[in-house]
């Protein structure tokens, strides 16, 4: 038999009154889900944000069938309840994850399996990792199978999943980190956590840096984020037997008069991956990853970790702008309250 703490059906919620803009978010009242045999019921403490959150808002984005309407994939909180086949976790734990939805309320359903402790982590920090640092160490590792002496390129380096490719490309031990980002301190930023060729894209070709420093070879792994306006010269940065990862579509959808030659004679690698529809299986194994290879280097401060702002729920309209703007570094965290606001 489940455990549980509280016989209410009812909580509260980030709600999206029809697709569209900011104003489309009120706090309002629904139904608390109940947790299936593998699951956690958690009473969340605190959620991040991240540009699919804007997206699914808007209506443009392809949510998986198993997922909650309710927005946010990341949280995390206190364990209230425990399913009938879940035996890693107790009522009172302290948990964060990664999950297909339902992060923006008081109360949201985690696979046991998805769930990792919280140990000396702050509810904040621990909300605010996962959606980053797998869709990094699968970038990275899992596609780019980066090893030690490669060069990188890193794309949106300043933001969460870039920043967190930075660090685990120079735990690695990589070579050269190239880096693209829009200004002279999001770039030093990036510096500090260990890239060695900044490149401001709005003042450089990143393709003729590259190639440059090189020496004309090409970096052997690139983390993209914008797709389209960057494929062409993303593909004559790479070095012979080079692997890409898409990771976002920020830059477009359609590539036009590109030349696609270099792909065969230079045995190029490029996958696309989006977290969110893998299996949950695959996201098993990536927390089981994670726990071993790199969470402990957060827990020791050996990796960094950069929080913008920590916003109430009450603000979210506030917070999701500041998504929009792109101005700011690493995660934007929301707590959740006790609020009476609807």
């Amino acid at each position: 038999m489940s455990q549980q703490s509280s016989s209410s059906s009812v909580m509260k919620a980030v709600l999206v009154k029809q697709p569209g803009g900011v104003d489309q978010l009120c706090i309002g009242e629904t139904e608390r889900p109940e947790p299936k045999a593998n699951e956690l019921l958690v009473k969340i403490h605190s959620f991040a944000l991240n540009r699919m959150d804007i997206i699914q808002r808007e209506g443009r984005y392809p949510v998986p069938p198993q997922a909650s309407p309710i927005l946010g994939v990341e949280m995390a909180g206190v364990v209230v309840e425990t399913g009938l086949e879940a035996k890693r976790f107790k009522v009172g734990d302290k948990v964060f994850g990664l999950m297909y939805g339902g992060a923006y309320a008081q109360y949201a359903t985690i696979d046991e399996g998805s769930a990792l402790p919280l140990g000396n982590l702050s509810m904040e920090l621990g909300s605010s990792l996962l959606e980053c640092w797998y869709t990094a160490y699968q970038a990275v590792h899992l596609i780019g199978k980066l090893q030690k002496g490669d060069d990188i390129l890193i794309h949106a380096a300043s933001g969460g999943v870039g920043t967190a490719a930075i660090q685990l490309a120079k735990l690695a031990g990589a070579r050269r980190i190239f880096v693209t980002a829009s200004s002279t301190e999001k770039l030093e930023y990036c510096r500090k956590l260990g890239a060695t060729h900044p490149i401001n894209y709005r003042e450089q070709s990143f393709k003729d840096v590259v190639l440059e420093e090189t020496g004309g070879r090409g970096v052997d792994v690139i983390c993209d984020y914008l797709l389209a306006s960057y494929f062409a010269d993303n593909i004559a940065s790479l070095a012979v037997d080079g692997r890409m990862s898409l990771q976002g579509t920020m830059g477009g959808l359609v590539c036009e008069n590109v030349n696609l030659a270099p792909l065969l004679f230079k045995r190029l690698r490029i996958e696309g991956s989006a977290l969110r529809s893998r299996s949950l299986d695959y996201q098993r194994s990536l927390a089981a990853v994670f726990c071993e290879n790199v969470l402990p280097h957060i827990e020791s401060g050996d990796l960094c970790w950069h929080i913008s702002r920590v916003f109430d729920w009450e603000d979210i309209a506030d917070a999701h702008r500041l998504v929009e703007s792109n101005k700011f570094t690493g995660k934007i965290v929301v707590r959740v309250t006790d609020s009476n606001k609807r």
